[in-house]
């Protein structure tokens, strides 16, 4: 049986220390600044006697939360682009003002199933707003990561407490394609913009599938005209892709190595230092075009969208958009129906024909 029990530091601050006794052996407590934590821990130990599972290591309950993330911070988060820390680091600092002060022997999954609650009713940012099910998802993936890096590499702990926590289903993704009719008055619109980026910009996403950022962060140096091909160095993913340039994509792109910039490397760069998107010149074509529901984004969707229809596999998408799985690409799966259809009636023709089976 588990007891709780009031205590009152030097300074008058209470504190609450939680204790269970196992059978037949010596008891474990554990002190916390809060009685719920007190009380979850005390609950989590029980659980765990219960379903015969050994008490928590010494380092878990020595260690807090803000020690594991400054862990993962410094050995982990260097690995990723900086885009993918600042992603990574936001979702951390959420984790750590919820449990920073919580130590991992007492973060239990209903402790974070808590916390998740917290996120969908008020955000993980400033402003109080709700998050959908696939930032949360996001939110605790990142938590995971740090937890999995807590057992496999440090040895802080046994076993990962967001395993077993329910993720929120997420929606189907979306999907927006451009019709030809649609893409003609982009293209127009983005000609007659002020800003000569737009339209090369918009074209090498349509034609290659790569995304903003990816656009965004290309070297010349990465450009080899010769072969038609571009290497993305920072992904989404943090692995390296090639990109195709085909066709009046390539011509685009060899126009503008004639006028390259001397203060900057980047093919799209808008400033000396930092990539920036002409968000003005985007939207104004976007409404010159008469586009409703229409983001930078669905040009990579409208890239995958146009590959399925033309036969394109699953994995073949999937390596053209650098997805590691096929679960990205399913989405497209019914436009290559056609396809698949035409592949299986030739193969029921060639392995039944003339059979009479």
């Amino acid at each position: 049986m588990a007891q709780i029990e009031p205590r009152r530091g030097r300074g008058g601050k209470t504190s609450w220390r939680a204790r269970v006794r196992l059978k037949g052996g010596a008891s474990q407590s554990e002190t916390f600044a809060r009685k719920t934590d007190a009380v979850l821990w005390a609950q989590q130990m029980e659980a765990d006697i219960r379903a015969g599972r050994a008490f928590h290591g010494t380092e878990a309950r020595r260690r807090t939360l803000s020690e594991l993330v400054a862990r993962y911070r410094a050995e982990v988060l260097p690995q990723y682009s900086s885009r993918e820390q600042r992603w990574r680091g936001q979702k951390l600092a959420w984790w750590e003002e919820q449990l920073g002060h919580v130590r991992l022997a007492a973060i239990t999954p209903p402790t974070i199933s808590g916390c998740k609650t917290t996120l969908a009713k008020s955000g993980g940012g400033r402003k109080p707003r709700s998050v959908a099910a696939a930032t949360q998802v996001r939110y605790l993936a990142i938590l995971s990561h740090v937890f999995n890096f807590a057992v496999r590499d440090l040895g802080w702990l046994t076993a990962n407490p967001v395993a077993t926590v329910r993720r929120p289903r997420e929606p189907r993704g979306r999907v927006r394609c451009l019709s030809v009719e649609e893409r003609n008055r982009l293209f127009e619109a983005c000609r007659s913009g002020g800003d000569k980026r737009l339209f090369p910009l918009v074209l090498c996403a349509l034609g290659t599938g790569a995304r903003q950022g990816e656009l965004l962060n290309l070297r010349w140096r990465e450009v080899d005209l010769q072969r038609g091909t571009a290497v993305l160095q920072h992904t989404k993913n943090n692995e390296r892709r090639t990109l195709v340039l085909a066709g009046t994509v390539l011509e685009v792109v060899r126009e503008l190595s004639t006028v390259r910039r001397i203060d900057t490397d980047r093919i799209f760069a808008g400033g000396p230092r930092e990539p920036a998107f002409p968000r003005r010149a985007w939207e104004q074509a976007v409404t010159d075009a008469g586009l409703t529901d229409f983001h930078f984004h669905d040009l990579r969707h409208t890239f995958a969208s146009y590959l399925a229809m033309n036969g394109a596999t699953l994995a073949e998408l999937a390596d053209a958009l650098g997805h590691k799985t096929l679960a990205m690409v399913k989405r497209y799966a019914h436009l290559s129906e056609q396809h698949t259809s035409g592949v299986v009636t030739r193969m029921v023709k060639q392995m039944f024909g003339g059979t009479g089976a």
